[in-house]
């Protein structure tokens, strides 16, 4: 079983991997290209995976057959495993617990080479739709604090196959990343008694110079002090601190909103890679008040070096104004 293991520094949590740790050697530049028969997602290579946890089928097909249009299943390598108790224990000012989670693959797509620039936005509805029921259903288990949904696509951004999915993991403790921004929209809250979020999607509205997409539920814009190049936001209109609160109608918005923005950006920059997560309130947390679920999308196009993990700060090159600019002119979505 993996081992969560706490900086005491820091606080921040690292999962370390104690069963067939890799060495020196195991560690590819790039990501895998399976084609045919080597490639477990797809469409009738489901042997190749471990059962599938939920589909979305044509009618009359069969689980773990060919028929549909995405399909979840346990990821082979999970970065936390699913059986166990936590197990919290300490050795001097060391603290560790068992690595106990979920990690799942949302397999996007039968298709070996669809993806985000060839999807319908019916595909990314089902996409969107698959989200949803796993993170409404894994948040039922009271093991888990948090759970992150995320993408990798291209080798740079980390995806260890060329094959369009995403991932699921749930954890038993709050990320970091997300502590920070909900203790900083907590303080803000405190001190204006409004939620930070809304804050800056009205003023994003009112202003106009970094909105890149708009809908009636969503709006996608650069953010103000973009960390990354071309990095987008897109957030809910009405303040929700959940993910697993979006509705039928506002799903459809939602997966409308992705579908634009993402056509956009790999129209603009010629089909970068790039990362997106969604960051959501802690399963546990009661921050409904002043936490405004958003997804954060960042194209790969600069390294993050020396400067950037010993400071913390981020150079880009790009402005966000400008980002926006390039990104409306492109007439994609």
């Amino acid at each position: 079983m993996p081992q969560l293991r706490k900086d005491p520094v820091t606080k921040r949590w690292v999962i370390t991997i104690l069963e067939n740790p890799k060495g020196p050697r195991d560690f590819p530049t790039l990501s895998k290209q399976l084609e045919g028969n080597d490639c477990p997602f797809c469409s009738g290579h489901e042997g190749q995976t471990p059962p599938e946890v939920m589909s979305y089928r044509e009618p009359n097909t069969l689980p773990n057959q060919p028929g549909w249009r995405v399909r979840v299943v346990p990821n082979r390598y999970p970065a936390l495993q699913i059986e166990g108790d936590l197990d919290r224990t300490g050795i001097g000012l060391y603290d560790m617990m068992n690595g106990v989670g979920a990690h799942e693959v949302i397999i996007e797509t039968p298709d070996h080479h669809g993806g985000f620039a060839t999807f319908s936005r019916d595909q990314v509805l089902k996409i969107v739709n698959a989200y949803c029921d796993r993170y409404r259903d894994l948040k039922r288990d009271r093991r888990f604090r948090y759970i992150l949904i995320f993408k990798n696509s291209g080798a740079a951004a980390g995806a260890s196959l060329d094959h369009p999915h995403s991932q699921l993991i749930a954890t038993p403790i709050i990320p970091k990343r997300v502590m920070e921004e909900v203790e900083g929209a907590k303080q803000y809250f405190y001190y204006k008694e409004r939620c930070v979020f809304c804050d800056i999607i009205r003023q994003e509205l009112s202003s106009g110079t970094r909105v890149i997409y708009e809908n009636e539920s969503f709006v996608a814009f650069a953010p103000f002090a973009s960390r990354f190049p071309f990095e987008t936001w897109i957030a809910p209109k009405d303040h929700k601190a959940s993910f697993g609160d979006i509705e039928e109608p506002e799903q459809e918005a939602f997966a409308n909103a992705l579908h634009g923005t993402l056509r956009r950006l790999i129209k603009t920059l010629g089909d970068p890679p790039f990362n997106y997560i969604i960051h959501t309130s802690p399963c546990d947390e009661l921050c409904t008040d002043y936490y405004h679920w958003h997804l954060e999308i960042m194209p790969r196009l600069t390294k993050v070096a020396g400067f950037e993990w010993g400071s913390g700060f981020y150079v880009n090159p790009v402005p966000p104004e400008d980002a926006a600019r390039h990104l409306i002119q492109s007439g994609a979505g």
